[in-house]
């Protein structure tokens, strides 16, 4: 379930993004958008089951957000697209949000 909600989430960002730079959405914007973070995605969640991290922990979503995160903006940075300081700034934080506060509600919700 946890890998599903990241990979959505990660989508959500692309779509918010491609929207509020261009005002429209078109498959191949979104994909040129979302590969990079949701390759990285993938990248992260291969660590946490390397390392047998329950993925519902907040750390599990941290490992998840800088993966995403890091992961995104080298696969960015190599195929060409950009990684302008206001963007990482921006992605840093909206992913972190996305990433990690879901996990965070649902500890809060299980105490």
């Amino acid at each position: 379930m946890w890998l599903l909600m990241d990979l959505l989430l990660v989508g959500v960002f692309a779509v918010v993004g491609r929207l509020s730079h261009y005002g429209t959405l078109t498959p191949g914007g979104w994909w040129t958008t979302a590969w990079p973070f949701l390759v990285g995605t993938l990248v992260a969640w291969t660590a946490l089951r390397v390392t047998r991290r329950p993925p519902a922990a907040i750390a599990s979503g941290v490992v998840v957000w800088l993966g995403t995160l890091v992961g995104g903006m080298l696969l960015r940075q190599a195929s060409g697209q950009g990684t302008a300081t206001a963007f990482v700034v921006v992605a840093t934080l909206v992913l972190g949000a996305l990433l990690v506060l879901p996990r965070v509600r649902a500890r809060v919700r299980r105490r």
